[in-house]
């Protein structure tokens, strides 16, 4: 109890410094992100965005609590639902079990989560193709390395997040098959130290450049490889900027997107629950545009790049999907 009233708390602070008074009667939508919360540059700083486009284009009211722990999002995701919140956004899969109870109690509420499904009828799941936009990176990955060596940092050792390596591993081997890629995984998403650690090791093994699909923890990767002179490749938010010329791209991942979305179609009054993929042929994954790293990336490799995204979209590259 002393949990919930504290949130509920939380989220009134917040509606006052977020909420213009002009849209007081508007609709509400409160988010709960992931762990590590805001600051990863990466995963929870994209689903914010998001909620801040929709808090100036469509002017919803908006809060988001950054959770402490796992156990503590039901919570969240009741209070929200107790304030009779329009929408309920949940970031992560980790949220997955407690949002399939708490969407059952309270049927009159739209929720809505990232990265799984929920097989309730009034839960949108927001899934993406990760394993598509990691396969474009493994192309970049593959043609670029200079000791047929590579890396992949996961977070957590689960099915989600097995889709960025084995999306990253085709891709590779399809680029240069050749090339051997080395696969270690934190258990964590917010220990950049460990992050560092791992990308360090790799390094020392051979891997010249190294993909991460990590949320916080991979910002130690992008450390690792500014500090030691090997390249990394970003995730889910463009992080090329957080070391201009080490990060050669990053696989962009739009869940700032699939969030504005779905409270657009909240405004509009067309949510519906179910299943939104966002794939190469949706614009939902892919690659930054190389801002920093032009003059290090051949043309070849762009062109190979997209030359590989046209073929998935069109069906002659299909990248396996492990959770399937």
């Amino acid at each position: 109890m002393y949990k919930k009233l504290s949130f509920m708390l939380v989220v009134v602070l917040m509606l006052g410094l977020f909420v213009s008074p002009a849209f007081a009667e508007n609709i509400r939508v409160g988010l709960i992100l992931a762990e590590g919360g805001l600051g990863d540059q990466s995963f929870n700083d994209a689903a914010y965005r998001g909620l801040m486009q929709a808090k100036e284009e469509l002017g919803v009211e908006v809060s988001f609590v950054e959770p402490a722990d796992i156990p503590e999002m039901e919570d969240h995701q009741r209070a929200y639902a107790d304030a009779e919140y329009d929408l309920v956004i949940a970031i992560g899969f980790v949220q997955e079990s407690a949002l399939a109870e708490v969407s059952a109690d309270y049927p009159h509420i739209n929720f809505a989560i990232v990265d799984t499904v929920v097989d309730n009828p009034n839960v949108t799941s927001l899934v993406f193709e990760e394993h598509e936009g990691s396969f474009l990176v493994g192309v970049v990955a593959g043609l670029m390395t200079e000791t047929d060596k590579v890396g992949f940092v996961g977070g957590m050792e689960v099915p989600h997040i097995n889709k960025f390596q084995v999306g990253f591993e085709e891709g590779v081997k399809y680029a240069n098959p050749k090339a051997q890629v080395f696969v270690n995984y934190a258990g964590d998403f917010a220990d950049p130290g460990k992050g560092r650690e791992l990308a360090v090791s790799q390094n020392e093994r051979g891997a010249d450049i190294i993909y991460h699909a990590a949320g916080g923890t991979g910002l130690g990767v992008i450390d690792a490889a500014k500090a030691n002179g090997f390249f990394a490749i970003g995730v889910d938010s463009d992080q090329d900027h957080l070391a201009p010329g080490t990060v050669l791209t990053s696989m962009i991942k739009r869940v700032d997107t699939a969030v504005f979305e779905t409270i657009k179609s909240l405004v509009e009054g067309n949510l519906e629950g179910g299943i939104r993929s966002f794939g190469i042929s949706e614009d939902g994954v892919g690659t930054s545009e190389f801002k920093y790293t032009k003059d290090i990336v051949p043309q070849s490799v762009l062109d190979a790049v997209e030359e590989a995204k046209a073929k998935i979209a069109s069906g002659e590259i299909v990248v396996t999907d492990p959770t399937k």
